[in-house]
């Protein structure tokens, strides 16, 4: 079994700055998709960041663009989210993925990605 573990969550003041890593069992390449979706109570799950493509390709929500950045390291299996400036409304447990396909670009859609970690989670407090 493939298996992402995420870590680096905890609790921080709003204005505060995170950093989550995700390794996974197996190697992993720019050819497929790695993303970052979280869910916070009572809302659906979210995409939040994603990385594909040889050439980088990253994306992310508009709420996070310009504080959040994806980065990923395939020479020790790992898929970073840099998270700064963070406000309350980023509350949620954040899940790493990996698809199972390669793509040109990171997918938007859970279903699209084969593989989950089991979140971390991040609180940001007023």
């Amino acid at each position: 079994q493939v298996q992402l573990v995420e870590s680096g969550g905890g609790l921080v003041q709003a204005g505060g700055s995170l950093r989550l890593s995700c390794a996974a069992s197996v190697r992993t390449s720019s050819r497929y998709a790695m993303g970052w979706f979280r869910q916070a109570p009572g809302k659906e799950r979210e995409f939040v960041a994603g990385s594909a493509g040889s050439d980088g390709n990253t994306s992310y929500k508009d709420s996070v663009k310009g504080r959040f950045a994806i980065s990923r390291d395939n020479t020790k299996n790992t898929v970073y989210l840099q998270m700064n400036s963070l406000k309350p409304e980023d509350t949620a447990v954040y899940y790493c993925a990996a698809d199972s396909t390669p793509r040109l670009g990171a997918s938007i859609f859970g279903s699209d990605y084969a593989y989950w970690g089991q979140g971390t989670q991040v609180t940001v407090s007023s």
